[in-house]
């Protein structure tokens, strides 16, 4: 009897982890949205990308501008989503005109 309380206790309790989608104690979870210019098209859809502040980033297209066959060329300004846990990659969510 003790040990099948002992494993229903252990079913019950909470992970210390935070669940998919929350942010943990090392940092936000914040997206940050920066603007830039493409300056290389890389294969499989990224491109490196030079933001306004100079840094040089990796982007990748989003899944909506890839469905919906949005083309992006060098020289093209785009609008980058970038996670705070890595700056130096981002998603391309928009093409400025």
């Amino acid at each position: 009897m003790e040990s099948d309380q002992a494993i229903n206790n252990e079913k019950n309790t909470v992970s210390a982890q935070p669940a998919l989608g929350e942010a943990s104690a090392q940092g936000t979870g914040q997206i940050v949205r920066k603007e830039g210019r493409v300056i290389e098209a890389l294969p499989n859809a990224f491109f490196k990308v030079v933001l306004e502040d100079g840094k040089e980033v990796r982007g990748f297209l989003s899944g909506k501008m890839r469905l919906n066959r949005i083309k992006i060329l060098i020289g093209d300004r785009v609008t980058l989503e970038m996670s705070d846990y890595d700056m130096g990659k981002g998603r391309i969510v928009y093409r400025l005109k």
